[in-house]
């Protein structure tokens, strides 16, 4: 499986509408350099609040615009980075992807997916029902589709236009949680 960087977004501060970048840096052990959820421990203020000591394993955001393209078919305005991920992607199916999944992005870059994005209360704040857009129902299943959280292994830049190398891990698959 592999895939393409559509678009890269950082914001210093907390938040969604994360702005599009030339390049992003990733740090190893980090996150986006000049990212808000930048750090070897948590960053997402909920968690924080609970134990600020926790790792940080929602370093990284990754959205697919196969996301965008459905949402924007039901009459959402959607770009990359306005949800607050920071690597726009297209042709991985991310939310398809085991625990521990390795994304090799761009000459250097190694991310290891933790887990998926739980849609939150700030996407209704950008459009209505944009929260609710992002969750499907299949049978008693509730599918998150905001996209995937990862933790950078080897820094590197990233770009609009780098390839995404897929490598799945050895043995029994995890399906992805919440994280």
């Amino acid at each position: 499986m592999s895939g393409v960087v559509v678009a890269v977004s950082t914001k210093p501060k907390h938040g969604p509408k994360k702005l599009n970048r030339e390049v992003v840096t990733l740090l190893r052990g980090q996150g986006v350099e000049g990212d808000a959820h930048c750090g070897a421990t948590v960053k997402h203020r909920s968690r924080w609040r609970r134990d600020p000591t926790q790792p940080n394993i929602r370093q990284v955001h990754l959205m697919h615009q196969e996301l965008h393209d459905e949402l924007a078919a039901k009459g959402f305005a959607v770009t990359p980075g306005y949800m607050g991920e920071n690597i726009t992607t297209r042709g991985v199916d991310l939310l398809g992807l085991p625990r521990g999944a390795i994304l090799r992005i761009g000459a250097e870059a190694v991310v290891e997916v933790t887990g998926l994005r739980n849609p939150c209360y700030q996407l209704d704040q950008l459009q209505d029902g944009l929260m609710h857009a992002c969750l499907e129902k299949r049978g008693t299943e509730l599918v998150r589709k905001a996209g995937v959280m990862g933790v950078v292994l080897a820094g590197g830049e990233v770009r609009a236009g780098d390839l995404i190398a897929v490598e799945l891990p050895d043995g029994p698959h995890e399906p992805l949680k919440p994280v």
